[in-house]
């Protein structure tokens, strides 16, 4: 594939598309992504130009706006923190809510239907089946870019990004369609986009634009869905999901990390996660394992932003034939969390999926977000590490089977999904990405993405001028 170095200063060798600019040292990037809870310290994490497109949504939506934190945090980290480019420029990123920021009424609205949309599971599947063929979702952006597309030009004028990345379904076709014009036209050098996929497994089809520089896919699901949507496989990159970096650190043992956190040392723990909002059958889920399992186990419970829910389960009664309770709120160290307990019950979010494999404990899965999370279960099935059950009931009589009640045979089985869990994490990921994401910073690629796109264009238009002046 042909890339151009930031040595390469022979305009003479360069494809016919703006040389004058690939000569000009430029310093920033745009990641695309949503934006929601992300902690202001993120802000102000570098003082180098990147940007992310995105959108603003809940659920699965946070999920990517803590994707493009990760990414954003990892940058400094894995340079030093001092992260320069090529000939010296630095690196300043940029995080957009491209939809809430950039478009005009009633579009930027549209991040905010999600979170309706998804509690009502019938209206969530129409829209996302409905969507998904390229039929469909491809001419239906189309007519979507004609109205937006002037707040994406006005958004690639504020930041002048030397990459666009994109951590949100949404955020592919529209913005690169408007690169390839700018590129075309003179207004932007040749620019890289990435996307960086952030569902599991399976995943919503506007992921895939061939029009993309570089496409960074977690499974061979995603690989393959990338392909069967016209990507090309030098496009394609599997590095799994960007975690925080602190999972890809060694922790402490078991019993130490228990200590610190005020953990019993000698009890068997299970981790219930109910999500940013504390959603799901938290509180009946608890009280299920307090029936069932006794004073034989300690839970420990985040409830996110719930606050009701964590007076609730801090009220309940404590001692002597009940489980000992751990009750947070928001944490920044669930690393730790998921270190200190033998098993997890959680949604089937990608992220939270991805953090268990790399902290190797094995997965119960309670619930899942409709269309996009359902191909994580039996992801998490298949390979072993895990089962699938939304009866809380049921639920404790699992976890009484793994910690507590199960035979030799039964408790081997549990170490084994544990130790498979551990196999199928990807810790350096995110790293990885970056690593990739900065080379395509420095380097323009006329083979994919919006300049491979403007110069097919102006070829084209050239070859179609001179087969009519030769008429």
């Amino acid at each position: 594939m042909r890339t151009l170095l930031p040595q390469d200063n022979d305009v003479s060798v360069l494809p016919p598309v703006l040389p004058a600019f690939l000569l000009q040292r430029r310093t920033s990037a745009i990641t695309i992504r949503p934006r929601a809870e992300l902690d202001p310290s993120v802000e102000d994490l570098s003082a180098r130009r990147s940007s992310n497109d995105s959108s603003s949504t809940s659920g699965a939506g946070q999920d990517a706006a803590f994707n493009n934190a990760t990414i954003k945090f990892s940058f400094p980290t894995l340079f030093g923190g001092g992260f320069s480019l090529g000939l010296g420029g630095g690196l300043y990123i940029f995080i957009v809510d491209l939809w809430k920021e950039h478009t005009p009424a009633p579009f930027n609205s549209m991040p905010d239907t999600y979170s309706f949309l998804v509690k009502n599971a019938f209206l969530w599947r129409f829209t996302y089946e409905v969507t998904n063929p390229k039929l469909i979702h491809v001419p239906y952006l189309s007519a979507v870019g004609s109205f937006v597309s002037r707040g994406v030009h006005e958004a690639l004028d504020k930041y002048h990004p030397d990459l666009v990345v994109s951590v949100h379904p949404l955020m592919q076709h529209i913005p690169i369609r408007v690169m390839a014009e700018r590129i075309r036209s003179g207004a932007m050098p040749p620019t890289n986009f990435a996307t960086v996929v952030t569902d599991f497994t399976t995943c919503h089809n506007t992921w895939f634009c061939p029009g993309a520089t570089r496409c960074f896919v977690p499974t061979d699901y995603c690989r393959q869905l990338a392909l069967e949507n016209d990507m090309a496989p030098e496009q394609i990159i599997l590095h799994g999901l960007p975690i925080r970096p602190s999972f890809s650190r060694p922790l402490p043992s078991r019993a130490v990390l228990r200590r610190t956190l005020g953990m019993a040392t000698g009890l068997p723990a299970v981790l219930l996660v109910g999500g940013g909002e504390g959603m799901g059958a938290l509180e009946e889920t608890v009280s299920q394992l307090d029936a069932r399992l006794g004073d034989k186990c300690q839970v420990v419970v985040i409830c996110g932003r719930n606050r009701s829910l964590q007076e609730r389960l801090r009220a309940r009664p404590k001692g002597t034939g009940h489980v000992l309770l751990h009750v947070c709120g928001f944490v920044d160290n669930i690393h730790e969390w998921m270190g200190a307990c033998d098993a997890i019950i959680t949604k089937a979010g990608p992220g939270t999926i991805a953090e268990a494999l790399i902290s190797g404990i094995p997965i119960l899965l309670n619930g899942n977000v409709p269309c996009q999370e359902e191909g994580n279960i039996p992801y998490v099935i298949d390979n072993r590490v895990g089962t699938f059950e939304t009866r809380p009931d049921r639920i404790a009589s699992i976890i009484a089977s793994w910690l507590i009640e199960g035979g030799e045979e039964q408790r081997a089985e549990f170490v084994a999904m544990g130790r498979r869990a551990k196999a199928l994490g990807r810790p350096k990921a995110v790293y990885r990405i970056v690593d990739d994401l900065a080379a395509l910073a420095d380097e323009p690629c006329f083979d994919f993405g919006p300049a491979a796109a403007a110069l097919l264009r102006q070829r084209n238009g050239a070859a179609a001028t001179a087969e009519a002046a030769a008429v």
